[in-house]
């Protein structure tokens, strides 16, 4: 199904209007009215048995009076008379009907079987059906607005809806910021024409550059993943009911299945379709693929006047991979006399609140060949700001806190085919999506407390010996200073056994291969001992090793992480988590402040993402959440009443039904 059957919808020669009112306030006028005074070139024929004319035109009994040949249709009567009229019209070769009234599949069985037979009368009389129960179309390169309200500027972006009411507020959108659209379609119930068969047709579309579609359920899947896997043009889709009962309500809407969304995802992302999960980063991603260049590489400049909003763009910068590179020392000794002296030369660069367009502009102009993306904020009011960027530039715009200076700025810019983006973080995220993956950079993740290194860290066993006295229950463990006494220790508390570097000066004893687990025999044992030895002492050259801890190997339990870190700012800060390696890449972790109380223990165990885990998952026990509470305030004890300790850090942890192990520990003293 390509483009010219179709045609008919937004390339008609004749309109009929099947349900034309002269009832202002009425569907049937005010679409009537749109047509009209949107400029529609062709013949207009409104519909209406009982009218003579309707807004200065003709009116007609039915679609066969009318005089001359209609290519469209548009139906606004009540639902039960629609399928006769869709028959009526494929009789008096009409091609194309956009069936605006409501009451079909969407109102419950009734509904549906009056559905079937309206899909059933156009397949009988080679009609094609936008809808029913949707809100028209709208082309304004025709142009022709057979739907409401009346838009009328020409733009890059083909909007498709299976919602009305988010198709007209995109359309609103890049109305009222003067960027128009190449097409809008409100597909309704889709008893005929889908979004797949529009997709193909603005693929095709001259004037349409970004494909921009709202999909609650897809009718057809293998056929959609084949027009998808084929598109070359840009396609930004906000997907809904995403969650259970979000799709539950999808699928009540339209009645169409709105599916599993991790399927929704995994596709999306192996075909390179652009996901939006807001209405506002519907809008934004479409203006970003329709306007911006797409930068060949990542390293992006923020050029500002507000040094607040340059933060904001760095951290969302570092949020989506893009690199803030520094500012290369040849571009800072260009800037000289450029920018005011008081101007700190780095990225963000602040040229303060004494810049104008002037200045903006000169910056710019050295800038760009260092920089793949140049982030202009203008964070004051800026007069002339629009006439020192550039259409299709390596330039994110975005302008806030200008006042009425912003707003004339803003659409000077749009009219000049530039976007402009109201805040950091939605610019940043629009640019984001036109850098090709293979070229953005890790994801920086939100800054933790600090490890305090460099200080007096207690050894494991002294670390063991600490906590016990404190009230912790700790794996059984016994120094060794030698390979014969770890063997004598291990023979004491039988095999098999963990063996651990004993040294004040390792952090990450696992990275140097300071740990060894589930150690069988004493001939192990002894292998184990030297290798490690060795290792450490490569990795480590300079580093006090007192010996090894022997200890039991702990039955199997969750892995979990307690700690306390001393924050300059905020002081003691307990800290609760998925233990293990692998903590550092998860960050599962929740905190607390002191003062800190029974319940705010509890609340700290169900914050974290894994909290299913504590309450017993596939079948294994759920563990003791008391004896959790009971540690993170007993940590919370020692940070009050022990200064000197900066930090303490339990991992892991082994947990249980009943009770839980300190299996490791680190405690650093300032």
């Amino acid at each position: 199904m390509g483009k010219g059957n179709l045609d008919a919808f937004f390339h008609p020669a004749s309109v009929a209007v099947i349900g034309a009112s002269d009832t202002p306030g009425k569907l049937g006028h005010e679409i009537l009215r749109n047509l009209k005074e949107g400029g529609f070139p062709g013949g207009l024929y409104p519909i209406n048995p009982k009218a003579q004319n309707i807004l200065g035109l003709p009116a007609f009994r039915n679609i066969g009076e009318v005089p001359e040949p209609v290519d469209m249709a548009v139906v606004i009567i009540p639902a039960r008379m629609v399928p006769g009229a869709v028959a009526e019209c494929g009789r008096s070769g009409v091609k194309g009907a956009v069936v605006i009234s409501g009451g079909f599949s969407e109102a419950g069985p009734e509904g549906a079987v009056l559905q079937e037979e309206l899909a059933g009368a156009a397949a009988e009389h080679g009609v094609r059906v936008i809808g029913p129960n949707c809100q028209g179309v709208n082309n304004p390169y025709l142009p022709i607005c057979a739907s409401w309200p009346l838009l009328t500027r020409k733009g890059r972006v083909a909007v498709i809806s299976q919602s009305g009411t988010v198709g007209a507020a995109m359309m609103d959108w890049f109305s009222v910021e003067e960027l128009g659209v190449s097409g809008f379609v409100s597909l309704g119930n889709r008893a005929d024409v889908d979004e797949i068969d529009l997709i193909e047709y603005f693929e095709q579309d001259p004037n349409t550059k970004v494909i921009a579609a709202y999909i609650e359920g897809i009718k057809d899947p293998v056929r959609f993943r084949k027009v998808i896997g084929a598109i070359r043009k840009p396609l930004v889709v906000l997907k809904s009911g995403r969650t259970p009962r979000g799709r539950v309500a999808a699928e009540s809407h339209t009645r169409s299945l709105a599916g599993a969304d991790a399927i929704y995802s995994s596709l999306f992302r192996h075909h390179g379709i652009c996901r939006a999960d807001t209405i506002e980063e519907f809008y934004d991603f479409s203006k970003a693929f329709a306007y911006l260049k797409p930068p060949e590489g990542n390293r992006i400049l923020f050029v500002t006047t507000s040094g607040g909003a340059a933060i904001l763009a760095t951290d969302a910068a570092e949020r989506e991979g893009i690199e803030t590179a520094p500012l290369p020392k040849e571009l800072a000794d260009s800037l000289e006399g450029i920018i005011p002296a008081h101007a700190i030369r780095s990225n963000p660069l602040d040229l303060t609140g004494d810049a104008n367009a002037a200045m903006f502009q000169a910056v710019i102009e050295r800038a760009r060949p260092y920089y793949d993306t140049l982030g202009v904020i203008f964070g004051d009011p800026v007069v002339d700001a629009s006439k020192v960027v550039s259409p299709g530039a390596d330039e994110l715009v975005m302008f806030l806190g200008g006042a009425e200076v912003e707003r004339h700025e803003r659409q000077e810019m749009h009219r000049r085919g530039i976007p402009v983006y109201p805040t950091p973080e939605r610019g940043i995220r629009a640019l984001a999506q036109v850098i090709a993956r293979d070229r953005k950079g890790g994801r920086a993740d939100f800054t933790h407390p600090e490890p305090s290194g460099g200080r007096a860290q207690m050894s494991v066993s002294e670390s063991f010996e600490f906590l016990e006295s404190r009230g912790f229950s700790c794996i059984f463990s016994g120094r060794a200073d030698s390979e014969g006494k770890a063997v004598h220790l291990a023979h004491r508390m039988g095999f098999p056994v963990a063996l651990k570097i004993d040294s004040p000066d390792i952090l990450h004893k696992s990275d140097c291969g300071g740990v060894r687990l589930n150690i069988q025999t004493a001939a192990q044992l002894r292998n184990a001992y030297a290798r490690m030895m060795r290792d450490v002492a490569a990795a480590y050259p300079e580093a006090k090793i007192s010996g090894v801890v022997v200890s039991a190997m702990a039955a199997s339990g969750l892995e979990l992480l307690l700690g306390m870190n001393r924050d300059p700012q905020f002081g003691p800060i307990i800290m609760f988590g998925l233990g293990g390696v692998n903590v550092e890449l998860l960050r599962d972790i929740s905190m607390r402040l002191l003062p800190m109380t029974r319940e705010d223990a509890f609340e700290m165990l169900d914050e974290i993402k894994a909290a299913a885990l504590l309450k017993g998952f596939r079948g294994r026990p759920a563990v003791d959440r008391n004896a959790l509470a009971d540690g993170l305030l007993l940590l919370a004890d020692i940070a009050q009443q022990c200064p000197d300790i900066v930090e303490i850090d339990l991992n892991p942890v082994l947990a249980y039904s009943e009770g839980m192990v300190v299996v490791d520990a680190r405690i650093i003293r300032v």
